[in-house]
């Protein structure tokens, strides 16, 4: 099946960059552009998209309004946030709204086309070593409320141990390795947290673990 994208940048060339790439790619289409995020949400609505692609700093509505709204409206489509390293309060900003990863705008276009694909397939895209660079970023600063221990009662030992490493940003090969057990018991144990969690994806799990607490800032 060919995969939807609305490719939203107030930035016109990088909008044309990836519209010429995806134009020669058989399983993505484009299937509208907006450059803010206002044009973002309408064009969601109407279009019903497998996935935007979303700028961050646009002028009116940003792109963590505009990803919030289209995570909470009624349909299923996905967003992937387009940043740069230096933009690590938006990024994390935009994932706690409900986006499903990142793209880097220096990222090569054959990887941002993987990226769409791993979404659109239902999966979250955070590479382990921006997730170590978020986490870290995130838990020298004072926390906006109490750790969210409670919402951790209903998970094992074993479970809270993986939401950890999740947390660390580790890959289930990392995973698997960290505690000694097989990669598809680690995909089991995550699949168990997002279903007793309610969380969307991976990336939501990052999250919580660091909003529970169980990130230490020396990791």
């Amino acid at each position: 099946m060919t995969i939807r994208v609305v490719l939203t940048d107030d930035q016109p060339l990088v909008r044309a960059a990836l519209q010429m790439v995806i134009t020669d790619t058989a399983d993505i289409e484009v299937v509208g552009e907006a450059e803010d995020g206002t044009g973002a949400v309408r064009l969601t609505e109407e279009l019903a998209p497998d996935v935007v692609v979303m700028d961050l700093r646009m002028p009116g509505m940003d792109g963590i309004e505009a990803t919030r709204l289209i995570t909470t409206g009624t349909g299923s489509t996905r967003v992937v946030v387009l940043t740069t390293f230096d933009d690590d309060d938006y990024v994390y900003g935009a994932l706690h709204a409900g986006a499903s990863g990142f793209l880097v705008k220096d990222m090569a276009l054959d990887d941002i086309l993987a990226a769409i694909r791993i979404v659109a397939a239902g999966d979250a895209l955070i590479a382990p070593a921006v997730t170590r660079r978020l986490i870290k970023e995130f838990t020298t600063r004072p926390a906006a409320s109490p750790p969210r221990r409670s919402e951790l009662d209903g998970i094992t030992a074993r479970e809270r141990e993986v939401l950890t490493l999740v947390g660390r940003g580790l890959s289930n090969t990392e995973i698997a390795g960290e505690l000694s057990i097989s990669i598809a018991t680690a995909k089991t144990y995550l699949t168990r947290l997002l279903a007793k969690l309610s969380a969307r994806d991976r990336v939501q799990l990052v999250i919580l673990a660091y909003e529970a607490g169980l990130v230490a800032t020396s990791q």
